[in-house]
């Protein structure tokens, strides 16, 4: 029976028999002896596979190369390398399939990681991508883990939908329309009365209003699921297709939900730490010396919490003379987050009471007038990792603020419903998953923390 890798490199059953699979990373030796490394994704340590020459065939040796995936059944023994503590001593070799080391493109060398999401069907086979992979996974049973274990409800939201939750109109339309010959209105404009849904629909940029709806329900509930924002933008920290993580709780005001945020970003980095300790030295040696240094940074350190105002007091008496300029109202740059992280604070921070000019419809309103119950959670080297708020549950102040934005009230009725029908104070965030996984690896492009990146211009794969 195959045995992982990662489980044989434990094994203290020296001289023991195992079958192992694999693909090739490199094959070396001489007409006497082979030496394969051989990996199989379980791990970020390959086994190295010792072939006697005189044992097989020239004909299936050839077939190794680089890429090839094989079988091997073989002794377990000490190696007397320093690099891994046991190395199997192949007696049986098949091979599943052939690489041609003409047009195998990942031969033994550097690769960038741009030239790395040309080749996205491959890529995993890669020691970076294999351990992005690995902690993608770890951080997504981490989360479910989480919220299961202190009572939340997983609610899975719609991924088509006829609501903007952001207000900002960049969503992907989905119809079933002859884009040739679309039926049109007297007005000339398109009649999506004629559409699949009877009218016009999108991909969601967000769960929230939904969540909510099951908060003032359930309590406690999350989802974690796709979201999509139409936005024509190729930053190193935008897609266009990414994973949301958003929990609503019902009778959380925003202490409470500020609370939950520091609480969750620790379980979830420490998890991290715990569970994927090799692979995130790994991505420290090769990508980011600082990493381990700046995860164990946020677990030492208590959350700062400040208001906005107070926020941008601090940037402005900092004399720093940065690209946006900061005066009260404008909304926060990631240069500005990173300052208050980085270099004054020394700790994670957390904002609240942003000007409502600058948050959207649904946030809680502040008795000045002029601020919202807003959140975001800031971090070194990514800025806001986390937005979030207390939510209005005033149906008078809620509509009103839906009217002064010119939203369409006609299709939030419904949301508007829940402040009529036993409304309650309720809260919550979002933490983009791919800007989560981008601080605990280290990487410095969010593209390069998904296995097909969705951008401007691309789709492939």
């Amino acid at each position: 029976m195959r045995i992982r890798i990662k489980e044989l490199l434990k094994n203290p059953d020296l001289g023991k028999e195992f079958e192992i699979s694999g693909w090739v990373r490199t094959k070396r030796g001489n007409k006497n002896i082979a030496f394969i490394a051989l990996n199989d994704g379980s791990t970020i340590h390959n086994i190295q596979v010792v072939l006697n020459m005189a044992d097989f065939e020239e004909e299936i040796i050839r077939k190794v190369t680089t890429g090839s995936c094989i079988k091997v059944e073989g002794v377990l023994a000490a190696s007397p390398g320093k690099e891994q503590p046991v190395e199997l001593h192949g007696s049986r070799l098949h091979v599943y399939g052939t690489a041609d080391p003409d047009h195998y493109p990942l031969q033994k060398k550097g690769h960038s990681l741009e030239f790395l999401r040309e080749i996205a069907h491959l890529r995993p086979r890669t020691n970076t991508f294999g351990a992005v992979l690995r902690i993608r996974h770890a951080m997504s049973f981490a989360i479910h883990k989480y919220f299961n274990d202190r009572g939340f409800y997983y609610l899975h939201t719609p991924i088509i939908t006829a609501s903007d939750c952001e207000g900002a109109g960049e969503m992907f339309r989905v119809t079933t329309l002859d884009l040739k010959n679309p039926p049109l209105l007297e007005d000339g404009s398109v009649d999506f009365g004629e559409d699949f849904f009877g009218r016009e629909t999108s991909l969601t940029v967000s769960g929230q209003l939904e969540g909510e709806l099951a908060a003032l329900a359930l309590s406690n509930i999350y989802t974690f699921g796709p979201t999509f924002r139409a936005e024509n933008s190729n930053t190193p920290r935008h897609l266009a297709e990414f994973w949301m993580i958003e929990p609503e709780m019902a009778f959380y005001d925003i202490h409470d939900n500020m609370d939950l945020a520091e609480d969750f970003l620790g379980y979830l980095i420490r998890y991290a730490m715990e569970h994927c300790s090799d692979d995130l030295k790994f991505l420290n040696n090769m990508y980011d010396r600082d990493l381990m240094g700046r995860l164990e940074f946020t677990l030492n350190n208590k959350y700062e919490r400040i208001t906005y105002s107070r926020a941008v007091e601090v940037l402005i008496q900092s004399g720093e003379k940065f690209e946006y300029p900061v005066s009260w109202g404008v909304d926060l740059q990631t240069e500005h987050e990173r300052y208050l992280v980085e270099r004054h604070y020394r700790k994670p921070v957390m904002v609240t009471d942003y000007p409502k000019d600058i948050k959207a419809f649904y946030m809680k309103q502040n008795d000045d007038g002029k601020t919202v119950r807003g959140l975001d959670v800031l971090f070194p080297k990514i800025g806001e990792i986390i937005g979030g708020s207390q939510r209005e549950e005033d149906y008078h102040k809620l509509r009103r603020r839906i009217q002064e934005l010119s939203l369409p009230e006609k299709d939030l009725w419904w949301y508007l419903e829940t402040r009529r029908f036993g409304t309650a104070p309720h809260s919550g965030f979002g933490l983009g998953f791919e800007r989560l996984l981008l601080f605990v690896t280290g990487l410095g492009n969010i593209r390069d923390v998904i296995p097909f990146p969705r951008f401007p211009k691309n789709a492939n794969f």
